[in-house]
C-alpha cells in the first residue's frame, strides 16, 4: 500500500475523463486557474496592507463625549393627565 504506480494514475485519469467528459475538463482547468490567480492577488494585497507603516494610515478623529442627559421624574398623576397639545406621530 505504498505510493501509487503509473497504472493507478492512468486509471484515475481515465475515470475522471469518463465522469466529466473531455469537453468540460479544459473549462474546469481554466476556471481553476482563474480562481487561483484571484486568490493569489488577494493574498498579496492582504500582505501589502499589513506591511504599510502605521504612520502612513490616517489617525481616527478624537472621540467626543455626548452631553449628559437630564432625567425627569414623572409622577403617576402626571402620566394620566390629559395633554393640552396634540401629539403628532
Amino acid at each position: 500500500m505504498g505510493a501509487m504506480s503509473p497504472w493507478h494514475w492512468a486509471i484515475v485519469a481515465l475515470v475522471v475523463v469518463i465522469l466529466f467528459g473531455s469537453k468540460k475538463l479544459p473549462d474546469a482547468a481554466r476556471g481553476l486557474g482563474r480562481s487561483l490567480r484571484i486568490f493569489k492577488s488577494e493574498v498579496k494585497e492582504m500582505q501589502n496592507d499589513d506591511a504599510r507603516p502605521a504612520a502612513a494610515q490616517q489617525p481616527l478623529p478624537p472621540v467626543t463625549q455626548a452631553p449628559p442627559v437630564e432625567q425627569t421624574v414623572v409622577s403617576p398623576q402626571q402620566q394620566n393627565a390629559p395633554h393640552s397639545e396634540p401629539r403628532s406621530y
